[in-house]
């Protein structure tokens, strides 16, 4: 029993992928909006940063399977198994999106495939988050079979994406007040979050295998919620409270937010691994 941290290739992976997807769709879409070619160019340079965390990311869900091997060998079912339609979506995201900053950087974007290219990626981004969620729909694992565990994945993207593509933008000296509104997308999305969060806490005393109740699986399940949520909120506040007083949020300051953040969805997704449990009998972690 715990707090699923014997996962933690998964829980680095899931929040990293789910993250940098989230990061990527609003970034290209300020460069949809085709700022200077200046600011463009900043831009593209400080997407580098997405690729960096999605590479690491991979590595650390080959430290799951055990060897690259077993990575290439899971997507040979394509299409008949979530887990390679997780693979297939991430390596597709991580490969357009790497190969669309490298021609960038080296100005070989043409510009009319630069905006088709980037269309095609955050549609490649918005399936990769998808294909996550559903590869913990499992029947026989009742704690992971509901709506609960795949809209949280989908959450992460939208509580993380945004103030990860904000530090980056602010990096690249993107005048970062005139798209204040990604603050209120994190914002909704953690109040959409934390309604979920108690919502199945009330669920979780209600499922049981032969051996076990769920709520026994993480007896600290609302204690850990609970700083879960204080790491978002504070993460938020580090952002948002320069724009209250009519500043750009420093690059310091968002580093902290970013790092907060995403440690709180760690602990989030932490819990969601230590509530894998099969019908007739309990998995400890």
């Amino acid at each position: 029993m715990g707090a699923g941290l014997h996962e933690y290739p998964l829980i680095l992976f899931t929040v990293i992928g789910q993250s940098v997807a989230g990061a990527f769709i609003l970034m290209a879409l300020v460069l949809l909006v085709k700022p200077s070619p200046e600011y463009h160019h900043k831009i593209v340079m400080s997407m580098f940063g997405l690729w960096v965390l999605m590479g690491i990311g991979f590595l650390l869900s080959m430290l799951h399977m055990g060897s690259p091997l077993r990575a290439f060998n899971s997507m040979l079912r394509f299409g008949h198994s979530a887990l390679s339609n997780e693979i297939v979506a991430g390596a597709t995201f991580f490969a357009l999106g790497g190969l669309y900053w490298l021609f960038s950087f080296l100005k070989k974007m043409p510009k009319g495939l630069s905006i088709i290219w980037l269309i095609v990626t955050i549609i490649s981004a918005a399936l990769f988050v998808y294909a996550i969620s559903r590869v913990y729909q499992i029947d026989t694992v009742p704690t992971w079979f509901n709506s609960y565990g795949s809209l949280q994945f989908i959450l992460t993207s939208l509580i993380t994406g945004p103030i990860l593509a904000i530090f980056l933008l602010r990096i690249a000296n993107y005048d970062v007040n005139s798209i204040r509104f990604f603050a209120l997308i994190s914002i909704v999305a953690v109040i959409a979050s934390s309604i979920l969060v108690t919502a199945q806490g009330f669920e979780l005393g209600s499922i049981q295998s032969s051996v076990q109740k769920a709520s026994q699986l993480v007896p600290d399940y609302a204690a850990l919620m609970g700083w879960r949520t204080v790491c978002l909120s504070l993460g938020l506040a580090f952002w948002i409270y320069p724009y209250c007083k009519m500043k750009k949020p420093s690059i310091t300051g968002l580093l902290v937010a970013v790092l907060l953040v995403i440690f709180g969805e760690f602990i989030g997704r932490g819990i969601f691994y230590g509530l894998h449990m099969t019908v007739g009998m309990a998995i400890a972690g």
